[in-house]
């Protein structure tokens, strides 16, 4: 694994500005320890808001806007092709300015792509990773409209195409607060990086490929929910040989389930994280 991290080198390379983030203190004394939360395609940190409160009465927590959403920089402003390494870059470029040397991760969607990337490229910086509605590859139906997409991408609006997949994704009523939402932040996105992103969509079969050989001392949880048909079988397939990793399939619930069933997604993490944190670690040790 390549070792990119050094600030000044990243600098060079064309990272001349950091993400867009907000870093909340945990109101517990002598807090040490942090969650980083990672959005998905066409969303942003606004789709953690029923996890910030409860996480941060525990933990640091850092909300990212990942490169093209917020106010983080666009696709197109690096002086290097975009790819998942740059995504990877840019969000270890942040946790080293802002000297979290390790850090608990959650991704929810895409994002559960940057979590994977980010586990194999540095495993040492993850005390343990939630992936909400993750995706290790696609099912045949995901396959073809990501091909369609591609077809019509160059002269339909974007947001056709966001809006289509969206109700594809989430297609029944219970799912309803999690599209609108997903669609509202998605308007908040320009066309160029929408489409930057899209063109990463091919690279997620890769992003998994290697997690568990990289990951192999990192737990992990996976939430999904039983509704979640475009990604839900892939994943249990594809984890299954990971020893690391523990799932919680909620019912009723579709791809967007820190959304959906807030209260249940807080509990699993919450009781994950303090199950994994270095201090239970090393009250673990000392016995």
């Amino acid at each position: 694994m390549d070792q990119l991290w050094d600030a000044t080198s990243l600098i060079q390379r064309g990272f001349n500005s950091m993400l867009d983030y907000k870093l909340y203190k945990s109101k517990k004394a002598n807090c040490s320890e942090t969650i980083v939360l990672i959005h998905g395609l066409g969303g942003n940190y606004g789709i953690f808001c029923h996890q910030i409160a409860a996480y941060k009465k525990e933990y640091d927590v850092l909300a990212i806007n990942l490169p093209g959403h917020g106010k983080s920089p666009s696709t197109d402003s690096y002086d290097m092709p975009f790819n998942r390494e740059l995504v990877a870059d840019e969000v270890i470029l942040l946790l080293d300015e802002l000297k979290i040397s390790k850090a608990h991760l959650v991704g929810i969607s895409l994002g559960s792509v940057a979590v994977h990337h980010l586990l194999q490229r540095v495993p040492e910086r993850v005390q343990s990773a939630v992936l909400g509605g993750a995706i290790t590859r696609y099912a045949p139906l995901a396959t073809f409209m990501l091909r369609a997409g591609n077809a019509v991408k160059a002269f339909v609006p974007y947001m056709w195409l966001y809006k289509m997949f969206a109700y594809i994704m989430m297609p029944k009523a219970n799912h309803a607060s999690s599209r609108k939402l997903f669609i509202r932040e998605a308007l908040k996105m320009n066309r160029r990086d929408f489409l930057a992103w899209y063109a990463l969509t091919p690279q997620v079969n890769a992003a998994y490929a290697n997690v568990q050989q990289y990951s192999q001392n990192i737990p992990k949880l996976y939430i999904s929910g039983e509704q979640d048909h475009l990604f839900l079988d892939p994943l249990l397939e594809d984890t299954k040989s990971d020893e690391q990793a523990q799932h919680l399939i909620l019912e009723q619930c579709g791809h967007v389930c820190n959304v959906e069933k807030p209260r249940e997604f807080n509990d699993a993490s919450l009781a994950f994280f303090n199950q994994h944190s270095s201090t239970q670690s090393s009250i673990s040790s000392a016995l």
